[in-house]
């Protein structure tokens, strides 16, 4: 478990710094760490991997690097993923699917590239074993990833799965919601800790109020998988001893639930509210998070000390959308000044027409990325009076 290996984690754009904060407190080797537009490498032992799927709410998986080097054309790659022992690293048995992904490859097919590394895999394994692994695109046992540069092919072994955001909560979904790891880097980058109080006022399916409420409990996002979901559990090297001792660390960790935390939320959409309570009740906190029907320009905040408000608005695309918004916007502005005198209000969009429609004196924007989509963090503390640009 001592011996140092290398991993890739990749995490919303925008994140990487707090991804790099969850390494440190996780182990890995200070002077490896790296930060990369869109992830962070690392070293450290096992144990490291196994603390990043199980504890970090911001990676999205963790990568395991097992081979890199040069290359010009799709026959160097095959040898690069040719000098890899693939026996040692699982069965043959076991399916298995490859990933590639390229910035600036001089190769011109990413799908033909995928199927010379996949026979690389499979003609080792029957060089060594007699005979080849299956190919599962669905649910495979093992994910290998290729990722090119220009210039440089490297191999990894996905450890974690299914990608880590899907923490197994939300079972009732809305159009277009924030994946559950941006938005843990979000209440981070807003300085949300348990205990001050959080609303969202547009909550769609709840996917802030859950990161809060498991923030808030010390519920390691990692714990609500099966057994045998996470990728390492599926290779030759899987300590389960190791596994079991942290897993079992993190479930004592876990908090006692109060009466009630210090978190609400509401939504315009009878419907999204019915979704947001169906997720808290199958996560088991349905009676700990507030929740409301109705419109944010007139819905009061919820009872007690101002705290933090953190919404994501509706983003318009078509022509009737944005004139809506344009209408909108303003009546915001108001309800704001009207109703939240001393919250620290937080807006999460890709609509760069906000700050100037809203009409308040934005303090704060920070970058961020939803996917492909630059979006923007938008600040406004609700200081009683000033705040009307």
């Amino acid at each position: 478990m001592n011996k140092l290996e290398n991993f890739f984690v990749p995490c919303p754009r925008g994140l990487e710094a707090l991804l790099a904060e969850d390494m440190r407190a996780a182990g890995a080797l200070a002077a490896s760490i790296k930060q990369v537009p869109g992830g962070v490498h690392c070293a450290g032992d096992w144990r490291l991997c196994y603390t990043l799927n199980l504890e970090s709410r911001i990676a999205s998986r963790v990568l395991w690097r097992v081979a890199a080097g040069n290359y010009r054309n799709e026959d160097d790659v095959y040898r690069l993923a040719m000098s890899v022992d693939w026996p040692t690293l699982f069965k043959v048995e076991q399916t298995l699917r490859v990933y590639v992904t390229a910035i600036r490859s001089p190769l011109r097919s990413l799908e033909f590239i995928t199927l010379r590394t996949k026979d690389a895999v499979c003609d080792r394994f029957r060089q060594i074993c007699g005979q080849r692994p299956s190919v599962n695109t669905a649910r495979p046992d093992v994910r290998i990833h290729l990722f090119l540069t220009a210039e440089q092919a490297t191999l990894y072994v996905d450890t974690s799965g299914e990608p880590l955001w899907q923490r197994g909560h939300k079972i009732a979904k809305v159009e277009a919601p924030v994946k559950e790891n941006l938005a843990a880097g979000i209440l981070r980058l807003i300085g949300w800790q348990p205990g001050i109080p959080l609303y969202d006022p547009m909550c769609g399916s709840g996917t802030f109020l859950l990161e809060a409420a498991q923030m808030s409990l010390h519920d390691a996002p990692g714990l609500s998988r099966e057994p045998g979901e996470f990728g390492f559990e599926k290779l030759r090297n899987f300590k389960a001893a190791t596994w079991r001792e942290l897993r079992q660390a993190a479930a004592q960790r876990r908090a006692l639930a109060p009466a009630r935390l210090a978190i609400a939320g509401a939504d315009i959409s009878r419907d999204a509210v019915a979704r947001a309570r169906q997720n808290l009740d199958y996560a088991g906190i349905d009676d700990l998070v507030e929740l409301r029907q109705g419109d944010i320009l007139q819905l009061p905040p919820p009872a007690g000390p101002p705290g933090i408000l953190i919404a994501n608005p509706p983003y318009g695309e078509r022509l009737g959308e944005i004139e809506s918004l344009a209408a909108f916007y303003p009546q915001l502005g108001d309800a704001l000044k009207k109703h939240y005198a001393g919250w620290h209000c937080w807006f999460f969009s890709a609509d760069s027409a906000l700050p100037k429609r809203i009409g308040l004196a934005v303090k704060r924007k920070i970058p961020l990325y939803n996917g492909p989509l630059e979006c923007r963090l938008y600040h406004y503390p609700m200081v009683a009076g000033g705040n009307r640009t």
